[in-house]
């Protein structure tokens, strides 16, 4: 029998049915801390650079006490860079900690060190939520998108975060480009974790070609 659509995303989501919070070891939830830990990620993922590396560099920032804006704010300029350099992200390492510190600063001045207050202020509108973000030094629009994408688990009203980025990836496995037809074949899956795989999709190229065999397993004889 011809493999189905479901079995696609069945098969996509046991190979990539995690968020890259997740893989940070950030337990998500709608909290201070673990959200200023997700601007973080988004901030180190939102660099031209392997999202592994990214994901190792915000683990050895956590590892070293910089887990609040307070921590980071006052971590000395060559602490972050030496955190950035043990998880690999060394081309960027330099700038990358200048960023992080000012952008503790701002987190601290402008919501008290509390997401939440941003969230509040833009009363969940996806649009302003997304601009509100863009303050933060370095994140930029990539890293606006790879926020909203992880934080939809904890911050309901702005799912379906399905971006481009997403779509994309699931071009790539023949899926529809609707959100609304992604969510209807992924169940009750939270939309975060859809949307980490299909991105994951989209940055491999042989993810593709794996995901579609293992569907092919699924697939009834």
């Amino acid at each position: 029998m011809a493999t189905t659509q479901r079995d696609m995303v069945r098969a996509l989501l046991e190979e990539y049915g995690r968020t890259y919070a997740r893989d940070a070891g950030i337990t998500l939830k709608d909290a201070p801390q673990p959200l200023y830990q997700l601007l973080v990620l988004a901030t180190l993922l939102s660099a031209r650079i392997r999202a592994g590396v990214a994901v190792a560099a915000a683990r050895e920032l956590f590892k070293a006490g910089m887990r609040d804006p307070s921590r980071m704010a006052e971590a000395t300029w060559q602490q972050r860079v030496d955190a950035l350099g043990r998880g690999g992200y060394r081309r960027y390492d330099e700038r990358t900690a200048t960023q992080l510190g000012a952008g503790a600063e701002l987190m601290r001045e402008r919501y008290r060190g509390d997401l939440r207050r941003l969230h509040q202020r833009t009363h969940g509108d996806v649009a302003e939520t997304r601009r509100a973000l863009l303050g933060f030094p370095g994140l930029g629009p990539t890293g606006a998108d790879i926020f909203l994408r992880e934080v939809q688990s904890v911050w309901p009203e702005v799912a379906p975060s399905l971006d481009d980025k997403t779509l994309e990836g699931a071009r790539r496995l023949g899926l529809p480009d609707s959100p609304a037809a992604l969510l209807r074949l992924a169940g009750d899956t939270d939309p975060a974790v859809l949307a980490a795989a299909l991105v994951r999709v989209s940055l491999d190229k042989r993810a593709a070609e794996r995901i579609q065999e293992k569907a092919r397993e699924h697939a009834p004889a």
